[in-house]
C-alpha cells in the first residue's frame, strides 16, 4: 500500500482520496493544512493520526511516500519541488505551475530525485478519451475543434460583491484560463501537439484576472478553438469535426456523452461505460508508476505539460493577465 500525504482540504482533495481509495494501493496517512484546526478537521474524516501545519516537517516526515498537491497554483512550484526533494512522489493538480519556467524547475528536480512527477488532468486517462482518438480515424482528416467548458463560479457572486475569493486572485495564478480554460487545452495538444500559431483573447476582471476568455490553436490542416468561462454557464457541447464526419461530446472534461455523426446526420452513441468518480483513472495510474519505478507517465507526459504550459505563457500574455510568480 502506498502511503498518501495531502496539501489542500478542500472539496477536489475530498473528491481525489474518495478515488484513491477505491484503487486500494493509495491510503491516506498524512494531512497538511495552514491552521491545525482544519487539518485536525479533515484528518479525523479518514481517520488519520498524522497532521501537519508546518511544510518542512510535513516533507520531513518519514509518514507518507507520494503527495497529492491541490494547492493554489502559484504554490505548486514550490511544494513539489520540497516534496521531490525528500524523495516524495508527486501528483499536482492542474496546471502544473504557474509558467513555463516553474514547470521547467519541477521536472530537472523530480529527474535528478529520480521520483514520480504527474500533472493531475484527467480527461488525458478516461477510457472515452481513448475512444474519441479511435473514432477520429472513422471522421479523419480532421479539420476543426470546438473545446467548450464554461461553469459559472459561485465564488464569482462573492467577486461582485466586493469579496475576492481565490479563484480571482492573481496572486495565486488563477483565473478561468488556468482554472477552466486548461481542461480544453491540455487534451488538444495531447492529441495534436505543439500549434503552430496561438491566438487568444479574454474578459479581464478588475481584480487582474481573466473571467473568461477563447483560445484559437493552428495546426497547418486544423484548427482548435477553446472556449472557457468562469463568469457564464454553457449548455453547448464540444465538437471535433472531420471531412468524413464529427465527434460530439457532451461534456469536454469528463469526456462522457459521446456521439458519433456521419456525413448524412445520422448520430449513434458511442460512450464507454467510465467511473462515476472520473478521477479515479489518474489515482490508479500515478500508483502503478510508484509501483513499477516508472519516473514520468506515458500518458501525462513531461512533454505535454511543457507544451500546454507555453500555450498558457502565451495566452496570458497576449490578454494582458500577469502573475507576480512571472516577476520572480
Amino acid at each position: 500500500m502506498i502511503r498518501l500525504g495531502v496539501i489542500g482540504t478542500n472539496w477536489i482533495t475530498e473528491r481525489f482520496l474518495e478515488a484513491a481509495h477505491q484503487t486500494d494501493q493509495l491510503q491516506l496517512t498524512a494531512v497538511y493544512s495552514r491552521t491545525e484546526e482544519k487539518a485536525k478537521q479533515f484528518a479525523e474524516k479518514y481517520a488519520v493520526d498524522h497532521t501537519f501545519t508546518r511544510l518542512s516537517a510535513f516533507f520531513e516526515s518519514d509518514v507518507f511516500d507520494a503527495v497529492y498537491i491541490a494547492s493554489p497554483t502559484a504554490l505548486h512550484a514550490q511544494q513539489a519541488i520540497q516534496a521531490m526533494e525528500n524523495k516524495k512522489h508527486v501528483l499536482v493538480e492542474k496546471p502544473m505551475a504557474s509558467n513555463v519556467r516553474e514547470a521547467e524547475k519541477m521536472i530537472a528536480v523530480a529527474e535528478k530525485e529520480g521520483v514520480v512527477l504527474m500533472e493531475a488532468m484527467k480527461t488525458t486517462h478516461l477510457p472515452n478519451f481513448d475512444l474519441v482518438k479511435d473514432l477520429m480515424e472513422e471522421i479523419k482528416p480532421v479539420r476543426r475543434v470546438i473545446a467548450n467548458f464554461c461553469q459559472y463560479s459561485s465564488r464569482y457572486d462573492r467577486y461582485k460583491e466586493g469579496e475576492v475569493l481565490n479563484a480571482f486572485k492573481p496572486e495565486l495564478s488563477n483565473g478561468s484560463l488556468m482554472d477552466i480554460g486548461i481542461y480544453t487545452i491540455y487534451p488538444v495538444i495531447k492529441l495534436f501537439g505543439r500549434p503552430k500559431k496561438i491566438q487568444a483573447q479574454a474578459m479581464v476582471l478588475a481584480s487582474g484576472v481573466d473571467g473568461s476568455g477563447t483560445v484559437l490553436l493552428s495546426y497547418d490542416e486544423l484548427e482548435a478553438n477553446m472556449i472557457f468561462s468562469k463568469i457564464t454557464n454553457s449548455a453547448l457541447p464540444s465538437e471535433i469535426q472531420g471531412e468524413n464526419g464529427s465527434i460530439v461530446i457532451d461534456k469536454w472534461s469528463d469526456m462522457s456523452g459521446i456521439h458519433l455523426v456521419d456525413k448524412k446526420g445520422d448520430k449513434q452513441e458511442r460512450s464507454l461505460e467510465q467511473l462515476t468518480n472520473s478521477m479515479g483513472y489518474e489515482a490508479r495510474h500515478f500508483a502503478d508508476l510508484i509501483k513499477t519505478g516508472e519516473t514520468e507517465s506515458d500518458i501525462n507526459t513531461f512533454e505535454t505539460s511543457l507544451e500546454t504550459m507555453k500555450v498558457l505563457d502565451e495566452a496570458r500574455r497576449q490578454i494582458g493577465v500577469v502573475y507576480p510568480a512571472d516577476e520572480k
